[in-house]
């Protein structure tokens, strides 16, 4: 812990803060496009095709597979959720899942 967060606490950058997965904006809202990014295990072991696998709220209602497209720092796609919650992981064409270790990822929405 820095000497600024033990003076102001920690200073929230992103909702999600995790290496290999980035969201843009950094706080969507309901009704907002989201680019997922992703750089994890399933791309630094050359898949072929990688999914955002996503649900919604707690029970992961509404689930939906979207093919990622591949570009020069991973595998990126957009959505719009139209719910308060997004969770999510990623697989895949071979059926191999990067699921966080069994957290996935989590967004709350505003």
């Amino acid at each position: 812990m820095s000497i600024l967060d033990s003076l102001f606490g920690s200073i929230k950058t992103s909702a999600i803060a995790a290496k290999d997965v980035s969201i843009d904006p950094n706080f969507p809202e309901i009704g907002e496009e989201i680019r997922v990014g992703y750089n994890g295990l399933l791309a630094q072991n050359g898949a072929e095709q990688v999914y955002l696998h996503v649900g919604y709220d707690n029970n992961w209602h509404d689930l939906e597979d979207i093919p990622m497209q591949k570009d020069v720092d991973g595998w990126y796609c957009e959505f719009i959720p139209q719910y308060s919650e997004v969770n999510f992981c990623f697989h895949d064409s071979a059926n191999n899942w990067d699921n966080n270790n069994g957290s996935n990822w989590s967004i709350k929405l505003s």
